[in-house]
């Protein structure tokens, strides 16, 4: 996000929230398993993120407090919060 604006900011933040609230009240969520949330359930349809921008925007942004692994048979990352 580019700008000082403070409801890019404010944007910035929900997205933040959301993320952390979704992955911590589930176990092993892929980015795909996000953004059908934040798509579909939360509404947040204008958001921009698919499933490649998510793989990019939690370590940018949220890397201290999600984690990821690999899953073994798919190679896919699966997050989970940070202990």
């Amino acid at each position: 996000m580019k700008g000082k604006g403070s409801q890019k900011e404010a944007r910035l933040q929900r997205l933040k929230a959301e993320i952390i609230d979704y992955v911590s009240a589930r176990h092993g969520v892929t980015a795909a398993d996000i953004v059908s949330f934040l798509s579909n359930e939360r509404k947040m349809r204008n958001h921009g993120l698919t499933t490649r921008k998510v793989g990019l925007f939690i370590p940018r942004y949220l890397s201290s407090s999600i984690s990821f692994r690999l899953d073994s048979s798919t190679g896919k990352r699966v997050y989970q919060i940070t202990a």
